[in-house]
């Protein structure tokens, strides 16, 4: 890519986004969209509005806004998780800060001064022999350093000023989360989730014995004095589904009794009843009254739901189980006490929040899990593997020369120099991020199949997964394969030259790297904060398909963060700016405006738009920890072996930060992960509880809804599955 289109890339994006954030300013101040631009006020009883002037509804009094706002209003508005994510982002804005200050001033001037890129006249004699124009931006890279030129000690000093200053900051930020994590597990506030355990792998009950008075008696004997009862987990699909459908037909009611009500008028004061046809998608059979129709399967489901949630807890119990004991202190030293001599029984953990539970996963045994993760890791393997054939694909052929090779056709219209500049600023970095979007529901379904216990964990694991493929995939596939592709015939003819082209080609492809980050932050941040596709399609929703307010409530539901994709996403960036902070050192500052513009508009999103659907308590930093350490191990092993290519005898001095990073990971890990994989018991003892916790109430919290009675003091009814409550007084 030529110097115009890259400018051209550069100041478009810039364009769109400050349309964007005007589009933003007007729309967000008309009431009507309140529930589009602020949703999380709205569900916390929040005026929009209220004490904002006429200056806070300014195109940048969102801005003055989120960085006025503390971390504490953060945690409230968004949750421990959330205030984590700003963490991660803050953390490597600081990283490629910090980096950015002693690298640009002195590398960018000792790479100008380098004469290693000038274009050589071709040999009329030498017919192997190519010329290559190189961009004013590759002038300012590493690739124009000569080969064996003491200029180079300055590159290689960066490297480990750029890893120093990542352990620093890293160091620091788990210390900062930590405490964040300790300060919000303290809390007074009663949680259902730090009064119970999830037990699985439990031994099979004799014949005589069923699960429940297995699992009573174990804990009773264990935990005399804290046991508080015990809900044997269900096979529940069959009636989870009766009881969707009766869920389904009190919205077609409500629908129904709502537009009968806007059908009576002045003219027609008995209004007209809405029907439906009960055949193939309502579009044929017999057609009746909505509401009667509903109303009698309703009384026809019931008795069956009924029928069926006797015969799930009494037939359907599996070999996992909630215990629920009456302090917290209890709960906590129950998760981490190893209960059998054997590993694979009685295997004890903290429990999920009642609304994380992933139902059909809890009664996996240790084996199954285990052989199931390995197959989906295989599968991942796969998937990556292969995606790594379209991804060079698209690297290869979205090059406006490539096109007009493969498509003649389009020759005419290409070569138009407007319509030119313009594609070969976007077209392969739309194509790859349409692309790549194809992907997370994927990892997050494999995820779930491993036999994960609860969605946070399924979200920490897609995560996981979706960084590996995105860096292996995207990162060194579109650089090896763009590299590769561009200079086929070279290799193929002179196999001994790839070593030189390697080390020549490799910093050009800074240039796309330098134009997709620009596209990520300028227009999807632009996106982001506009919020035009979720506004569209609650008008939309709103005008067509909304009867009632619980169908308008949905129309606008936003959602969490999605840290799945948006947390690898991320780390992309932060993997490609560091890989090439040194070979092309112009890109520190397009990643920093991509990491604060980032701050900036998720922490707006998370004080106004977004609702969490979990709280973790910050378990994603541990991952969030470890994703960068290997995208700074990566940008690591880039330059060793990188720069031996330039033929520089001291290149071996970097060769000791690899294992720096691992002792600083593994001490890091040693030091801090303890606290975030088990509740520490002085965090839950320290503090006393608010108001003494209704026990019943937190013990009905695990109940699935299908299988909770019509009224709560029926639970008795429901015995099979769940333990007699003891006598015991609750405490901390």
């Amino acid at each position: 890519m030529d110097l115009a289109s890259f400018i051209t890339s550069v100041l478009t994006s810039f364009v769109i986004f400050v349309a964007l954030v005007l589009v933003f300013t007007w729309l967000s101040r008309r009431p009507g969209n309140a529930p589009v631009y602020y949703p999380n006020l709205l569900l916390r009883g929040l005026d929009p509005w209220e004490g904002r002037g006429r200056g806070t509804r300014s195109p940048v009094g969102w801005i003055r806004d989120a960085i006025s706002a503390s971390e504490p209003d953060v945690v409230v508005a968004g949750g421990v998780d959330a205030a984590v994510y700003l963490v991660f982002l803050s953390s490597v804005l600081s990283i490629l800060v910090y980096s950015g200050i002693v690298l640009l001033p002195v590398l960018l001037p000792v790479a100008a001064t380098g004469r290693a890129l000038v274009v050589i006249p071709p040999n009329p004699n030498n017919s192997s022999q190519s010329t290559q124009d190189f961009s004013p931006i590759e002038r300012l890279g590493v690739g124009n350093v000569p080969e064996r030129s003491m200029k180079l000690w300055a590159f290689l000093l960066s490297v480990y000023w750029v890893s120093f200053v990542t352990y620093f900051v890293l160091w620091k930020s788990y210390k900062h989360v930590s405490n964040l994590r300790t300060t919000a597990r303290s809390t007074p506030d009663v949680k259902p989730e730090e009064f119970a355990v999830l037990v699985r792998n439990i031994p099979r009950p004799s014949p005589d014995e069923t699960i429940k008075d297995f699992v009573d008696s174990y804990f009773r004997a264990l935990h005399p004095n804290t046991f508080y009862r015990s809900m044997v987990v269900t096979d529940h699909t069959k009636a989870d589904k009766i009881y969707q459908e009766i869920e389904g037909h009190k919205q077609k009611i409500a629908r129904a009794e709502a537009i009968y009500a806007n059908s009576k008028t002045e003219s027609n004061p008995e209004g007209t009843k809405p029907t439906h046809r009960i055949g193939f998608l309502g579009l044929i059979g017999k057609k009746v009254d909505t509401i009667e129709y509903c109303s009698e399967q309703i009384k026809e489901l019931l008795p069956k739901l009924e029928a069926e949630q006797k015969t799930t807890l009494h037939e359907k119990q599996q070999r996992a189980a909630i215990v629920v004991f009456n302090s917290r202190s209890a709960a906590a030293s129950a998760s981490q006490t190893l209960h059998a001599q054997v590993y694979d029984k009685w295997t004890v953990m903290e429990a999920p929040e009642p609304c994380q539970i992933l139902w059909p996963n809890l009664p996996r045994n240790l084996y199954e899990r285990q052989i199931r993760q390995s197959v989906v890791y295989v599968i991942v393997f796969l998937v990556v593997f292969f995606y790594m054939v379209p991804i060079a694909a698209i690297a290869a052929v979205t090059t406006l020369e490539n096109l007009e090779k493969k498509l003649p056709f389009l020759k005419v219209v290409v070569e138009q120099p407007a319509i030119k500049t313009v594609l070969e600023a976007y077209l392969p970095q739309i194509a790859l991020i349409v692309f790549l979007a194809l992907l997370p529901t994927l990892l997050m379904f494999l995820s779930k199949q491993e036999g994960i216990p609860s969605q946070s964990h399924a979200v920490r694991a897609a995560s996981g997964k979706y960084f590996y493929f995105i860096v292996f995939n995207v990162f060194l596939g579109y650089t090896l394969g763009s590299t590769l592709f561009k200079s086929l015939t070279t290799v193929l003819d002179h196999p001994s030259e790839i070593v030189d082209m390697l080390a020549k080609s490799l910093p050009g492809s800074a240039t796309f790297f330098l134009t997709f980050v620009a596209l990520k932050f300028f227009v999807g941040y632009g996106l982001e904060l506009s919020r035009l596709v979720p506004l569209i399609i609650f008008h939309l929703k709103r005008k067509c398909l909304c009867k009632t307010e619980d169908d308008v409530k949905a129309a606008w539901a936003p959602g969490d963060l999605g840290y799945n994709t948006r947390v690898p996403n991320d780390m992309l960036i932060a993997t490609v700016v560091l890989c090439y902070s040194v070979i092309a050192p112009l890109i520190i500052p397009f990643g920093v405006a991509y990491f604060a513009l980032g701050w900036l508009i998720a922490k707006n999103q998370i004080l106004r738009v977004y609702v969490r659907s979990y709280e973790s308590y910050g378990r994603m930093w541990p991952h969030m920890h470890t994703r960068i350490i290997m995208a700074l191990m990566v940008y690591q092993i880039t330059m060793i072996g990188f720069i031996p290519l330039k033929k520089f005898y001291y290149a071996p001095v970097l060769v000791p930060l690899l294992p720096i990073s691992i002792i600083f990971a593994y001490v890091c890990h040693m030091r801090f992960y303890p606290a975030f994989a088990k509740t520490p018991l002085e965090v839950v003892a320290q503090h006393d509880l608010k108001e003494t916790p209704n026990m019943e109430a937190i013990y009905t919290s695990y109940i699935p809804p299908c299988l909770k009675p019509e009224k709560l003091e029926d639970l008795d009814a429901f015995e099979d599955a769940q333990s007699h409550t003891t006598s015991r007084a609750p405490s901390v």
